[in-house]
């Protein structure tokens, strides 16, 4: 098994975006090996690299990590963006898991049939139960747990900018919100991950959707 960290996903963003980036800030490299065939996929299975029969997979450290949420901490933990201590931990996952739900609420629209009613939930969740949330835990700290930069904070920055992509004006009236986007995306590493031509995807288009749903033997939208 190779050291280098190897990415078992499709092209796209998906549940495997958020550990590109948290691997991006920590500046660790990786490889991507792209799920495009349904073989590619059964040959993972009978390997038994999927414990649960599901992708995202990362090799790492000698392991075959799945579970994205398992995949994110371990990385957090070993890279030193995961708290000091039990208590400022549990902050990181409170926080990160909210931010986990509203943005597999945004990775679920390419597959919805009518994504219309799904964007308007999506927007008023957004407002009202969760961006009040960062905006009032960034009134006056840098990062949102421990004075030092997490987990919770690389997925914040990005689901403000998921958010934007689909809302353009959603954080006008977060200013704390809006500094904080600033001030992350200045950090060198995720500068150079916002720029043309890094490992972060675009928004899924019509051949990422295909691909997955011929991949996983998907014949009708996830919605139905």
């Amino acid at each position: 098994m190779s050291d280098k960290v190897i990415l078992h996903y499709f092209n796209g963003r998906g549940k495997m975006e958020s550990v590109r980036w948290l691997l991006t800030v920590a500046e660790v490299e990786f490889d991507e090996n792209y799920l495009t065939t349904r073989e590619q996929y059964l040959k993972l299975l009978n390997d038994g690299s999927l414990l649960f029969q599901q992708v995202p997979l990362v090799e790492i450290d000698g392991m075959k990590l799945v579970q994205t949420k398992a995949i994110l901490h371990y990385i957090a933990e070993k890279y030193n963006l995961f708290g000091k201590d039990i208590k400022e931990r549990v902050m990181i996952n409170m926080y990160s898991e909210g931010l986990i739900d509203l943005m597999e609420m945004m990775m679920m629209l390419p597959f919805t049939a009518d994504p219309k009613p799904k964007l308007d939930n999506i927007q008023s969740k957004a407002k009202e139960r969760y961006l009040p949330v960062f905006e009032k835990a960034l009134t006056g700290p840098v990062y949102l747990v421990g004075g030092k930069l997490s987990l919770a904070d690389v997925l914040l920055v990005e689901c403000t900018l998921m958010l934007e992509e689909k809302f353009p004006a959603i954080l006008k009236d977060y200013p704390n919100l809006k500094s904080f986007q600033g001030r992350m995306t200045q950090i060198p590493a995720i500068s150079r991950f916002l720029q043309p031509g890094s490992k972060r995807k675009p928004q899924p288009d019509e051949g990422y959707v295909k691909t997955v749903m011929e991949v996983f033997n998907i014949t009708a939208p996830l919605s139905l």
